[in-house]
């Protein structure tokens, strides 16, 4: 457990417990099954299993944790073999750049910057679109 000093005044100091687990501050006033899913990797069910594996009640709060609990966890979250943070990160971006290498339908669409799972882009997809690009009527010919 990672305790943070902060002076307010001269008089005044202020302690705070801050779980950090793979470089990730997780939320001290979350139970520890949403604090956990604050990694990028780990999900609702993951940081379930993760907490049976450490023997760590899904309902205490980060903050209540005891450094045995967080080593615990953090023990466990290591013999589980879970890909987190920038190794996952890495992972993905080299899937989608072997998709767009090898030009499949779904890597062609990473490169053209439009949805991948096949939805409508008649009306929608702005956010893989980006903003709207107004073009201009035709003007109609004079007499």
């Amino acid at each position: 457990m990672l305790l943070i000093v902060s002076k307010l005044n001269s008089k005044q100091t202020v302690y705070k417990n801050m779980a950090r687990i793979s470089g990730i501050d997780l939320p001290k006033n979350k139970r520890g099954e949403i604090g956990l899913t604050y990694i990028y990797g780990i999900g609702r069910s993951t940081s379930r299993k993760i907490l049976e594996t450490a023997g760590v009640s899904c309902d205490v709060k980060v903050k209540d944790w005891t450094d045995a609990q967080e080593t615990a966890i953090r023990n466990a979250i290591q013999q589980g073999g879970y890909k987190l943070e920038g190794e996952l990160r890495t992972v993905v971006q080299l899937s989608i750049k072997r998709l767009m290498d090898i030009g499949c339908y779904r890597g062609i669409r990473h490169r053209l910057g439009l949805p991948v799972r096949g939805q409508s882009t008649k009306n929608n997809a702005r956010t893989r679109k980006g903003k709207k690009k107004t073009v201009a009527n035709k003007k109609k010919a004079t007499k």
